[in-house]
């Protein structure tokens, strides 16, 4: 799909939604909006339904149904977004002008021009998806005399400020993220394959943290939060570095959480863990049980990437600290299909893929949700060493094309009509083939997601107060019906 058929489905199927108002619909039975992505072929259509002249009180087991009930509420929706990398910005600088305004538009663009993307995760210095290795100070300048993002103002920072500028300043959570620490902070004396930050560096590289806020800060970008440290356990052959849990408790403690807050910067969310789903609660339960580290922690981060082929997911650990910690607070920071194959970029299975993660994640507790990059190269870059990964959005350099694939669309069925400040309530289904969830934006509508992975089709009856609708749901398709 390129930009230009991309543009003719927005063209076609969101003229009339902003003017959507529920009471009045449910008075003059306009038909619901119904929004639905069914492969290739259907990207984006609005489907006419109604509500049915029948009345429900207690329903068939025989019959298939999904239920809202709008009086039991749980979290509010802080917003959805994707990761500004180097890589990203580094591809966004090679479209031509007109290419960059409509990818702009896809997706911070608001209401009908996008996908009402607010939040924005970068790194801090380099990671995978730079096409080098850098940090922002010279060797052994434990002062951070030297401190400077120059290396970022070439790409990333413009990226930045473009986003901001859609998004609204006051508006954009940005949060940043430390792939790895210089190398001489390090036991390994090197930015990759893991290694330890020494004990001798924790105050420097607590100060790193406050110098890299204030910097983007001076550049018009006022900083949302941050996360300790991206994957912890992991030993990678890019930037990489470990704490366990114990190490990053007292970093925050002793360190970290101090230093933010002596700087004017205790409103800065700290995210902890921003790692898998199978050791989430280990780890954040080892923090949080901890007053004096769990006094400076908005909530914990979570990636995907031990679960998304698995036949078991882990959601259920998600579940388990929200129960635990219900003051704190769950974002889903990072994830991605790995290893690129170009002739895949519109294979359902990647839009399924996201649909039943975002879907899963908001229903056990999420209040953020933040893809991984948001544009690479027909080759799954630029990357530095090599971990070519799948993007919503490719820009086919070559062909000087840009390639809108199912995950966007499918992450637009929910980012598009979720607005922020929404509130999911209680949704259940008796169709084990059917995902659903349900949230309630600000204005009273409700917005029902219902994803199918089957290859049926499956007609079910939504019912809210004993009112129905009729609703088809297509084989490999997600819908979204807005009462």
């Amino acid at each position: 799909m390129n930009l230009k058929n991309y543009k003719y489905f927005l063209s076609i199927g969101l003229l009339s939604i902003a003017h959507f108002n529920t009471i009045e619909a449910q008075k003059t039975k306009t038909p619901i909006s119904y929004w639905t992505v069914a492969g290739t072929d259907t990207l984006l259509k609005k489907v006419p339904i109604n509500y049915s002249s029948e009345t429900i009180d207690q329903p068939k087991e025989v019959d298939a149904f999904v239920f809202i009930d709008s009086k039991h509420q749980f979290q509010q929706l802080i917003g959805f977004g994707g990761a500004i990398t180097d890589a990203s910005a580094e591809v966004f600088a090679k479209l031509s002008k007109p290419q960059q305004v409509e990818f702009l538009k896809a997706y911070y663009g608001k209401n009908d021009d996008g996908l009402n993307y607010d939040v924005v995760r970068t790194n801090i210095a380099s990671c995978d998806f730079s096409s080098d290795t850098y940090n922002y100070v010279q060797e052994n300048d434990k002062d951070l005399k030297t401190f400077s993002i120059a290396h970022d103002e070439k790409y990333r920072i413009p990226l930045l400020q473009q986003a901001a500028q859609y998004i609204g300043k006051d508006q954009m959570k940005l949060f940043v993220s430390p792939w790895s620490p210089p190398a001489w902070m390090k036991d390994n004396n090197s930015v990759v394959k893991g290694g330890h930050l020494l004990k001798e560096y924790y105050g420097a590289w607590a100060n790193y943290f406050v110098k890299y806020i204030q910097a983007l800060e001076s550049r018009n970008l006022p900083v949302w939060g941050l996360t300790v440290q991206n994957e912890p356990m992991a030993v990678q052959t890019w930037e990489s570095c470990q704490f366990s849990a114990e190490m990053e408790r007292d970093f925050i403690k002793n360190n970290l959480g101090p230093t933010l807050w002596k700087n004017g910067m205790k409103d800065k969310k700290m995210i902890v863990w921003d790692h898998n789903r199978d050791l989430i609660y280990q780890y954040a339960s080892t923090i949080l049980n901890d007053p004096e580290a769990a006094k400076y922690v908005w909530g914990t981060g979570i990636h995907w990437y031990e679960t998304w082929n698995s036949k078991v997911q882990l959601f259920q650990n998600e579940v388990a600290v929200k129960q635990s910690f219900p003051d704190k607070h769950l974002i889903f920071t990072e994830g991605c299909l790995e290893k690129f194959d170009y002739s895949k970029i519109m294979d359902k299975k990647l839009g399924e893929l996201y649909g039943n993660n975002i879907l899963n994640d908001l229903n056990s507790g999420v209040e953020a949700w933040t893809d991984w990059n948001i544009l690479l190269d027909q080759n799954g870059g630029p990357n530095h060493v090599g971990n070519y990964c799948f993007a919503p959005v490719i820009a086919d350099l070559d062909k000087k094309e840009v390639v809108y694939t199912l995950a966007y669309y499918y992450i637009g069925q929910f980012s598009k009509y979720i607005k922020p400040g929404a509130k999911r309530i209680a949704t259940s289904t008796n169709v084990a083939k059917l995902g659903v969830t349900s949230f309630q934006n600000i204005d009273g509508s409700i917005a029902t997601i219902v994803l199918n992975q089957s290859d049926e089709t499956l007609k079910y009856k939504l019912l809210l107060n004993k009112k129905v609708v009729e609703v088809t749901s297509s084989p490999h398709s997600i819908g979204t019906i807005l009462l």
